[in-house]
């Protein structure tokens, strides 16, 4: 239970450090400020808005970092089986990539910036599963 936190804390530098960059940039690449042949676009958030798309992909990224206690613990009593999580592997990652594009902003960067952690993480979780159930 130690590495709960550490694993929420990682989510957030994930968020912080990689998506939401990568996601501003994509809204903001709908600007238009050159109204030479249309109507000028421009971004004109709320604070409040933008604090509450920060704060939800803070959460859904801790909570999504948090894969591999979940699996562990699953596996450790007894509701999974290591053996299980192997053959079910290939619909874990469609389940996956399903998840981070509900959870994510609109743009396959940050699906995939979601995705590709909470793969390894749940490798990470059958290896470490693979390790308690020997002992």
């Amino acid at each position: 239970m130690f590495f709960c936190p550490l694993l929420f804390l990682v989510g957030f530098a994930v968020v912080y450090e990689l998506v939401l960059p990568l996601a501003f940039k994509f809204f903001l690449s709908f600007q238009n400020l050159n109204p030479s042949n249309s109507l000028p676009i421009e971004l004109e958030a709320k604070i409040g808005e933008y604090l509450d798309l920060i704060m939800q992909m803070i959460f859904a990224f801790g909570i999504a970092f948090q894969l591999p206690i979940i699996l562990i613990c699953l596996v450790k009593f007894g509701v999974l089986s290591v053996d299980g999580l192997r053959k079910k592997r290939k619909y874990c990652i469609v389940i996956i990539f399903v998840i981070a594009a509900v959870i994510t902003p609109p743009d396959i960067l940050s699906q995939v910036t979601l995705a590709l952690p909470m793969i390894l993480l749940y490798e990470i979780a059958i290896l470490i599963s693979s390790k308690i159930t020997k002992k």
